[in-house]
């Protein structure tokens, strides 16, 4: 599952974008790769150059990873934090494409022991690149051992136990670690303040994505117009992941109902189709929305009452609702709970109350 991805030309045609695709499938195992992952890997950029936004971070990642080679050192260890989908992952990906070192891939949850990260420790080459996926969900006694070893290149091995145990020294060769999260504050300060690079992914605005979308379109091989491909990136709530999920939907209606030509009026269509309105509220955003002002009057409403009132999970609406609409200005997380502000109202073509929220108020 965690095997070595080697340097590769870039992609100029849809062959290369499949080759792409089977060797992300390589990486992660035949038996776990879906057909929505093959496409998200054939269409990741891979190297510094390809990469579109972001362009602080870009240009600081470069001066370190240049520095480093001019100087045959390892990277310092990268903290990459944002939300879902702005290209963590990716980012992993180029810097041990740039560094021409193999990328070794595991995630939070799946280290629940010492031991787990000992194992993995271990296997690593001189150089390598380790990515830690939702590193704020490790364990304890892995956090632990992580410090050592980002630190001091080597790991205390307990071999026994009770009283008998005895731990063993290993030397492991020098890497770097790169570690993604979605909740930065949950990292513990030791283990933050153990990476030399810190980065905060930011959204993407509407011109980068439809850049991104004519480039994603190339390399699928679906032809688009100027309009058409704006409005997908317009829809797409300033991240990447989103973008490209659109056009393969928009590619696919226009594909069954149309010419074949993602144009204005087949992204428009499509688009309606899969619920996705004119800055990318989906059908669980509207319906929080429209329960919180036709059902509570606007609010305030607790977020669990909210969550029953749409029927989804509260972590649902909170991790995946919320923050998209706190960000448009549609609603406002106050002391005594949820509240639509006077934006909400409108876009739902209702006329807002006398008094609405204010989204200055302070968070719960």
């Amino acid at each position: 599952m965690r095997e070595e991805i080697g340097m590769e030309e870039q992609d100029t045609s849809r062959l290369e974008a499949a080759e792409r695709a089977e060797l992300e499938a390589r990486l992660v195992g035949p038996d776990v790769v879906s057909d929505e992952q093959a496409y998200e890997a054939a269409l990741r950029p891979r190297s510094l150059d390809e990469l579109i936004g972001q362009e602080r971070v870009r240009e600081q990642l470069a001066l370190m990873l240049t520095a480093a080679r001019a100087r045959g050192r390892t990277p310092d260890h990268v903290l990459l934090s944002g939300p879902p989908g702005l290209g963590k992952t990716t980012l992993a990906m180029i810097i041990a494409a740039e560094l021409g070192t193999a990328l070794r891939l595991t995630s939070g949850p799946a280290i629940q022991h010492a031991g787990d990260l000992a194992a993995i420790l271990s296997g690593i080459n001189e150089g390598d690149v380790l990515f830690v996926d939702e590193i704020h969900r490790m364990s304890r006694p892995a956090e632990e051992l992580l410090y050592m070893a980002m630190e001091d290149f080597r790991v205390d091995v307990v071999i026994g136990k009770g009283p008998g145990a005895t731990a063993i020294p290993l030397q492991i060769p020098q890497f770097t670690l790169v570690g993604a999260t979605t909740r930065a504050g949950l990292l513990p300060g030791p283990l933050r303040d153990r990476f030399g690079f810190t980065a905060q992914l930011e959204y993407y605005e509407a011109t980068e994505l439809h850049r991104i979308v004519d480039r994603s379109a190339a390399l699928l091989g679906v032809q688009t117009t100027p309009k058409g491909g704006f409005e997908i990136a317009s829809r797409s709530r300033g991240t990447p992941r989103i973008a490209n999920r659109l056009l393969r939907r928009v590619r696919d209606y226009a594909e069954v109902r149309g010419s074949g030509v993602v144009d204005l009026d087949i992204a428009h269509r499509a688009l309606d189709l899969y619920e996705v309105d004119q800055i990318g509220l989906d059908r669980l955003d509207r319906a929080v929305l429209d329960a919180l002002c036709r059902s509570f009057g606007g609010g305030p409403v607790g977020v669990s009452t909210l969550a029953v009132a749409v029927a989804e999970e509260r972590e649902t609406v909170e991790e995946v609702a919320e923050p998209f609409l706190v960000r448009q200005g549609f609603l406002a997380r106050t002391p005594r709970g949820r509240v639509a502000t006077a934006a909400a109202w409108r876009h739902l073509g209702l006329t807002p109350p006398t008094t609405t929220a204010d989204p200055t108020l302070p968070l719960d």
